[in-house]
């Protein structure tokens, strides 16, 4: 396992954490009372909280089978949260069993999960780096120790920017991100949008933010500039379940499916 260089670390059980909630909106158990109290308080503003958990883990299935299947061998997924499978590694190694695969997130409970992200086909391989993606160089040189950095990689930072507040300048970590990757390689992102009601997403924020965690949505033209100066995939930035349905099952009712607020996309570095 790959390490950054910080350890798990103290669980704090007093106060929710987004991984934590994730893990609770996709039916986990990897959570505590104070996890589940803030969800609830989501869903009680947000009913299909439940379904746009499970609308983002399935853009994510089928971003990643794309990929894979336009040749990409290696894959560095920063905000990977609790373990779910099928896994990223999962997904892609199904297709091409040699694919690396690199996982990063920041909190401690993910880190004590890690060694399910580490089952890899034999021919392939998987990593984890505990890191925080607002120390972008940080994850860079810990994921250097697995995946060369001559050939194409897949970033993924998939429901991870809306817990990136503006004055982490989210924008500033995407470049320096994909600086350090050749041409050829991948972002795939996704992000929550208060286009369609932005009274109640205020309100979702707010909960995140008391529970210290930050928080914040954005619009159809802020989430597009983080593809500034990469050749969109086809359909471009869309909502989730209208990117490639082909690719995969999709979910449906609990006023979800394909009304979800969440906008995705997969650019392609030139």
């Amino acid at each position: 396992m790959t390490d950054a260089g910080t350890s798990a670390g103290h669980i704090d059980t007093g106060k929710p954490h987004s991984a934590r909630m994730y893990d609770y909106y996709l039916g986990g158990k990897d959570n505590y009372p104070v996890d589940a109290e803030a969800a609830e308080q989501v869903i009680s503003l947000f009913p299909a909280a439940r379904e746009m958990a499970r609308t983002n883990r399935l853009f994510m299935h089928r971003a990643s089978r794309l990929l894979a299947g336009r040749g990409v061998r290696q894959f560095l997924d920063i905000g990977t949260g609790i373990p779910t499978e099928p896994n990223l590694h999962q997904i892609v190694q199904e297709i091409v069993p040699r694919a690396r695969v690199v996982y990063a997130d920041n909190d401690p409970i993910v880190l004590r999960h890690a060694q399910a992200l580490l089952h890899s086909a034999p021919e392939g391989k998987t990593a984890y780096v505990h890191g925080d993606v607002r120390e972008p160089g940080k994850i860079i040189e810990a994921a250097r120790e697995t995946l060369d950095f001559s050939r194409p990689i897949a970033l993924s930072l998939v429901a991870l920017l809306h817990l990136v507040a503006d004055e982490d300048e989210p924008a500033r970590i995407v470049r320096e991100l994909l600086e350090p990757l050749p041409a050829g390689s991948y972002l795939t992102l996704s992000h929550a949008t208060g286009d369609f009601d932005p009274e109640t997403w205020e309100r979702v924020v707010e909960v995140y933010r008391k529970g210290g965690t930050a928080a914040q949505v954005r619009s159809h033209a802020e989430f597009s500039a983080f593809f500034t100066g990469l050749e969109l995939v086809e359909p471009g930035v869309v909502l989730a379940a209208r990117w490639h349905p082909e690719l995969g099952e999709q979910t449906g009712g609990g006023g979800g499916g394909e009304e979800t607020p969440l906008y995705v996309a997969v650019g392609r570095k030139p």
